[in-house]
């Protein structure tokens, strides 16, 4: 909701764009920390206590948003949204899994995870109901009614108790007093990079501090007994590549998130002319979690996610000719297929990870979730501030090649600013002044145009780079398949002889 709204939030608290940026960052912040702790949290109090006892904060929070409409309440707020989003996605991740029969485990797994994904645009398609008046109120009325109905499903429905044992250690506290902090100012420069743009010092000084503060961290628990991130393991060759899939994929599934509806915003268009380009984004997306639950190979997960790179290079191109007369029904096509590749993909990598972490020992868990987390946090704030950044500058240089090709003397450019300027008729008398009006008018029009052709840009890049990723990982794939290679093959054997051990 806060992504869907965030112009409308910054409008109504008179808000400047730095000051948005941060109630995204404050969200990203609370969230990728917190999954750190959420898997040992369970282990020794159970995740149904957590999400009560974090879920009434965030309702006491929500309720001071009705009254108190402010800045520092907003970004309370959306840092508590993110707590209590960490605890909630894996909450129902195990609810769906415990609503399947054992053997369809898996395909819970894929279904809990992709749901997650089906928010932001089903939020698009609610949000033009709740701001028909063009209050924000309904907006935070919205999210009250949310946590209510959490809080009463939690009630109601109690998952299975789990066994509980000793997990936190004394030295756990002291890795996330480093690590949070670090990451979270790495979140802040990833959001606030582009809007401030990148040479502003602070941004040097919170980068070495949070370079500084993460190593420290990491290199606390790599001389561990018990560590709360497994740095050996997540260090491999096998993590790293998971982790760089993850990374790359969240990147290249910025051309939705950031490129598309940037290229729509700067086109005029604003939530109410979304509805229906959600509408289709949210079936696509159900019918990628649909695809990946039967189409699931767990002695072949890498194919799908090949797939979903050359869908995603399929839609990139085809936005790649946008024009200023470009509307939302003409990416009808090249969205829904973006958003079927961001499900489809989500499944196989998912299980590939938790395979690998299992295998290993469940101590293992806690370290995949805070690598899956942080890859999928940092990775969409990455590509969101990559693409901004690269969008800012391709509009400068195509917007000083426009100018270049015009001339004040041009009777072409002297025609289309008296046109401009004849809209001011009426109400300017002074022939000087709606000269004055059409011009600025007329840079207007150029600095869109400029845009436009640098969202195209963009558009090309992602396509690219989804051609890059698909060399890359098509040949893996092509080569395992040659070799009749499972990578997974003694990680699922490991799991297997685990269970035995465990029933015996």
């Amino acid at each position: 909701m806060l992504a869907a709204n965030l112009p409308q939030i910054q409008g109504a608290l008179g808000l400047t764009s730095v000051e948005a940026g941060w109630l995204t960052a404050a969200y990203s912040m609370t969230s990728v920390c917190m999954s750190m702790l959420l898997i040992k949290f369970r282990q020794q109090f159970g995740l149904q206590r957590f999400i009560r006892i974090f879920l009434l904060g965030f309702l006491a929070v929500t309720i001071l948003q009705l009254f108190v409409r402010s800045y520092g309440v907003e970004l309370l707020v959306r840092a508590a949204s993110g707590v209590v989003s960490s605890g909630l996605t894996t909450l129902c991740f195990f609810y769906i899994m415990q609503a399947m029969p054992p053997a369809a485990r898996l395909s819970g797994m894929i279904i809990g995870f992709g749901l997650a994904q089906v928010a932001l645009p089903l939020a698009r398609v609610i949000s033009p109901l709740l701001l028909t008046n063009g209050d924000i109120q309904n907006l935070f009325l919205f999210e009250l009614g949310l946590t209510l109905m959490c809080l009463g499903c939690v009630a109601l429905l109690r998952l299975p108790p789990s066994e509980r044992i000793q997990a936190f250690e004394k030295l756990d506290f002291l890795t996330f007093a480093l690590f949070a902090p670090g990451m979270a100012l790495l979140c802040a420069v990833l959001v606030q990079g582009r809007i401030v743009w990148w040479s502003t010092q602070w941004l040097g000084l919170a980068l070495a501090a949070a370079i500084l503060l993460i190593g420290a961290a990491m290199l606390i628990e790599h001389n561990r007994a018990n560590p709360l991130l497994n740095t050996r393991w997540m260090r491999s060759r096998n993590i790293l590549r998971f982790a760089g899939v993850a990374v790359a994929m969240r990147v290249l599934l910025s051309e939705q998130s950031y490129g598309s509806i940037g290229l729509l915003t700067v086109l005029g268009m604003g939530n109410d002319q979304l509805v229906t380009l959600g509408l289709v984004m949210t079936l696509a997306s159900i019918a990628g979690i649909i695809a990946g639950v039967l189409l699931l190979n767990p002695k072949d997960l890498l194919w799908p996610v090949v797939a979903s790179v050359v869908i995603i290079a399929v839609g990139s191109f085809m936005d790649a000719d946008a024009t200023n007369l470009t509307r939302p029904g003409n990416l009808y096509i090249s969205q829904a297929l973006i958003a079927f590749a961001a499900l489809f993909f989500m499944g196989p990598v998912v299980m590939v990870g938790i395979f690998r972490a299992i295998s290993n020992g469940p101590s293992h868990l806690v370290s995949f979730s805070a690598l899956f987390g942080i890859s999928q946090t940092l990775g969409g704030l990455a590509g969101t501030a990559l693409l901004g950044s690269i969008q800012i500058m391709r509009e400068r240089l195509h917007s000083q090649e426009i100018v270049q090709t015009l001339a004040a003397t041009d009777p072409l450019v002297i025609g289309r600013i008296q046109t401009l300027g004849a809209a001011y008729g009426r109400i300017l008398g002074d022939p000087a002044l709606r000269q004055s009006e059409g011009a600025v008018l007329f840079s207007q029009q150029v600095a869109r145009e400029a845009n436009i052709l640098a969202f195209n840009d963009i558009f090309a890049l992602i396509g690219w780079l989804a051609v890059a990723v698909f060399i890359w990982l098509g040949g893996r794939w092509v080569y395992l398949r040659i070799r009749g290679i499972n990578p997974l093959a003694e990680d699922m054997a490991a799991m297997q002889a685990m269970r035995a051990r465990t029933m015996q």
